[in-house]
């Protein structure tokens, strides 16, 4: 029996062995697996080109950014080793002592002084450090003994990272058998292209650079103009209210490190027209002075309404918008700046008692071509956010088959909106002319914006007498033009999705007829624009 115990015995300790020989083997092949799938990760990366864009420790290893997002995972029981901020090279945090760059050789004479020449090219990046394990354990960098032993990378595989070091815009993993990748790791690289003579630009223009940009992938960025946060975008977008000489400084960073570019812009100064200067767009709804103001024949087209337009606004005439969406869209010699208060009023003609408010709408030149085609701003006013404001209103217009024989035709232009209304545009004696665009051919003609509800009433209860008392604030033709409350404040402005925008400043505004009105004898609510004053000019 004892005998049987004890061959027992044997075989359940030779089969412990076994299984622990099992594991330890099938670990050693894991981690096998694990330290040549580094090395083919790093061989990936130089043959995608790509370079490294940050790098942390975390859970254990260095996790190390690419520039395409993916991340590498080293093994910190490998030796980091960079150049610190005094330019000794530092090994796992300590000082050597050594200088990654010998000493300066003594100065030469001075020889005389040659013909400027053209900025040169970017000089080629540092050469990789050479980095050992010294005979006697120690780390030699660059052929220099660092003082700092290498004992806890001795024995490993050849296929194990031993030391990852960072110079010169190179990171370089070297293995167990001396072998060593680089891939590119360094801050973004910054190129501006300054003209002769550096730049200038005048006053109230829009001034824009275009780095061009290397290393640059998940880099942030930040422009300054004398000191102040000027933008954190790639591109600097500014404009200058005065004449002078600013500094402006841009910086680029990634996980690596930051680059800066520095240079002065020269503004000077100059003298504007303080009114509209051009009209990009003009096509009035139905309405009485339609047609008048200004004044169409059959025979024009949306390119002589234009210009019919331009002349008016630009010699201090008016024109009409009619009925709900009617519209203008004019512009400038200069760039209305976004300043501290009010910025600027589009003239109307409202009185006491009687508005006729229009939503004014403002864009800046952003794609630089001067035209009005950017993305659009709404002005939000005091009625923007109210309950019987509606977004996104659409009405159809029908263009009448023949003209009334009743002068006073009740029924004359309907029209139908996207809320399931419908009604007409009114015809009255003072007005003889037809009211439907006489250029546009087209049955029917669409508009869209945002619909406010009119204040308008019938004071006298008999239908002699209305008013349309004006909206607090942030309209024009509402208030007075010499009144404050008709002023705009480029503060107010608001995207598509109702989200409130810093603009620096605008190029462009167009402006809607905001109400579907009738005011019985007076006809249709119909905005008018009979110029613009820009309150930052004299």
């Amino acid at each position: 029996m004892k005998k049987i115990l004890l061959v027992l015995s044997v075989v359940l300790l030779l089969s412990a062995c076994y299984k622990d020989d099992i594991n330890d083997l099938k670990n050693d092949v894991n981690d096998l697996k694990n330290r040549m799938a580094q090395y083919e990760n790093l061989l990936d990366v130089l043959n995608k080109r790509l370079y490294v864009t940050g790098y942390e420790t975390k859970d254990g290893s260095y996790v190390i950014t690419m520039s395409d997002g993916t991340k590498l995972s080293v093994r910190n029981t490998s030796s980091f080793i960079k150049i610190g901020e005094n330019g000794n090279w530092w090994i796992d945090g300590v000082d050597t002592g050594n200088p990654a760059k010998g000493d300066k050789g003594a100065n030469g004479e001075n020889g005389s002084n040659g013909q400027n020449g053209a900025n040169g090219a970017d000089g080629a990046k540092g050469d990789t450090p050479k980095i050992a394990i010294g005979s006697n354990g120690n780390w030699i960098i660059n052929d220099v003994d660092s003082g700092i032993s290498a004992s806890g990378q001795k024995g490993k595989d050849a296929a194990e990272i031993t030391a990852v070091a960072i110079a010169n815009g190179i990171m370089t993993f070297t293995f167990a058998d001396g072998r060593t990748i680089s891939i590119v790791a360094s801050a973004p690289e910054i190129a501006i292209a300054i003209p002769t003579g550096g730049f200038t630009i005048d006053k109230m223009q829009w001034f824009r650079v275009q780095p061009q940009l290397t290393n640059a992938a998940g880099a942030t960025y930040k422009w300054f103009i004398n000191k102040e946060e000027a933008g954190t975008t790639t591109d600097l977008f500014s404009v200058f209210a005065t004449p002078g000489t600013y500094n402006v400084e841009f910086k680029a960073k990634n996980g690596v490190g930051e680059n800066t570019k520095t240079f002065t812009v020269v503004v000077t100064d100059k003298t504007y027209l303080n009114r509209i200067t051009q009209v990009f767009d003009f096509l009035p709804a139905p309405g009485q002075f339609t047609n008048s103001l200004p004044a169409a024949t059959a025979a024009d087209t949306d390119e002589t309404m234009r210009v019919k337009a331009e002349t008016a606004l630009t010699s201090g005439s008016m024109v009409s918008l009619g009925g709900f969406g009617g519209y203008v869209q004019f512009g400038f010699d200069h760039t209305i700046i976004n300043k501290e208060g009010n910025d600027f009023v589009v003239l109307g003609n409202a009185f006491a008692d009687w508005s006729e408010p229009g939503i004014v709408m403002v864009s800046y030149d952003a794609n630089g071509n001067g035209k009005a085609d950017d993305e659009w701003f709404e002005i939000a006013g005091s009625e923007h956010g109210k309950a019987t404001t509606i977004k996104n209103y659409e009405i159809t217009y029908y263009k009448p088959d023949a003209e009334p024989a009743n002068a006073n035709e009740r029924n004359y232009i309907r029209w139908t909106d996207n809320q399931g209304q419908s009604g007409y545009i009114a015809k009255n004696t003072y007005h003889k002319q037809t009211y439907y665009p006489m250029w546009k051919g087209a049955n029917t003609i669409t508009f869209k914006g945002t619909f406010l509800k009119s204040n308008i009433y019938d004071k006298s209860g008999t239908g002699s007498n209305w008013a349309n008392p004006a909206y607090d604030w942030g309209y024009t033709d509402n208030w007075a033009n010499a009144d404050v409350r008709g002023q705009i404040d480029l503060s107010w402005a608001v995207n598509a999705k109702g989200e409130s925008v810093k603009l620096k400043g605008i190029n462009f505004i167009k402006v809607y007829n905001s109400n579907n009105a009738d005011g019985g004898w007076l006809g249709e609510v119909s905005t008018e624009v009979s110029g613009f004053k820009d309150l930052n000019l004299p």
